[in-house]
């Protein structure tokens, strides 16, 4: 035990000082910590600060170094930030789908509540205050175009529906995206439903290409 004590007395400032160089909004885990020593020692140096509140516990094995804001305190950290550090822990790729892919593209100005991204990785749920990011495990095709903006436009438009997907939403992505994105467009056509490829075709073919 005062082996252990010891360790961590040597390991938490480092610790800290990784925490701090991130700077305020990080979202991180333990495995982050790896390379500075053990891992027991690295979890008693965690929840230490978490106690003092430098840092804070999300979830179970989930931390983020919180940013604060005069008027309305300590704010939730940022979705990409969860989903960075996810990544990291479980060696996996998502993907952000329905309502959020929409959102992220600017086809949607709501945030929904459930966040959902498909992953290659385990099904699981993390509950952030009323805000719910749900990892749904799903095919290797449906992963093929993943961290790609083909990948979020295929998910955007899946949910928005191929009765919805007008002249309005085309004319958003054309705007929207960049030219080298329309060409990665092109080049995943054969990742998508057949609708949604050739909704896809369109936005790629603006004038601009």
């Amino acid at each position: 035990m005062k082996r252990a004590v010891k360790s961590t007395r040597v390991i938490g400032p480092k610790v800290k000082a990784t925490v701090l160089g991130h700077g305020k909004g990080w979202v991180f885990t333990p495995r982050e910590f790896l390379s500075l020593g053990d891992p027991r020692s690295v979890s008693m140096a965690l929840t230490r600060l978490a106690r003092k509140g430098v840092i804070r516990q999300l979830t179970r094995g989930l931390y983020d170094y919180p940013k604060n804001d005069p008027q309305l305190g300590v704010l939730s950290p940022s979705i990409d930030a969860v989903a960075r550090a996810l990544t990291f822990r479980h060696d996996i790729r998502l993907q952000p789908s329905g309502g959020y892919a929409a959102n992220l593209l600017g086809l949607s100005d709501q945030v929904p509540m459930k966040i959902v991204f498909l992953t290659d990785g385990p099904n699981r749920r993390i509950q952030l205050g009323k805000l719910q990011i749900i990892l749904k495990r799903t095919s290797p095709c449906n992963m093929a175009t993943a961290g790609s903006t083909s990948g979020l436009v295929i998910q955007a438009l899946r949910h928005i529906g191929q009765r919805n997907v007008d002249d309005r939403v085309i004319s958003k992505l054309r705007q929207t995206l960049s030219v080298k994105d329309k060409k990665r467009l092109l080049l995943d056509l054969r990742h998508a439903p057949a609708w949604v490829a050739g909704a896809m075709r369109q936005i790629a073919e603006s004038k601009s290409l």
